[in-house]
């Protein structure tokens, strides 16, 4: 009995994430964007001059 009443706790427990979880999700982030720079740049640029190319045909 004491298990449903626990789950029915942990359905109506709304807090939501707490300020560690997203300290730690930016830092992964961040140092993810560290370690890929070069191919995120390089990427984006690549994006970027097909995005122009092809609106220079319309």
């Amino acid at each position: 009995m004491w298990r449903i009443y626990y789950l029915m706790h942990l359905m109506k427990d709304k807090k939501g994430i707490g300020v560690v979880e997203v300290i730690l999700i930016l830092v992964v982030l961040i140092g993810l964007v560290i370690i890929f720079k070069s191919q995120l740049t390089s990427l984006v640029q690549t994006i970027f001059e097909k995005i122009t190319s092809e609106s220079a045909g319309i």
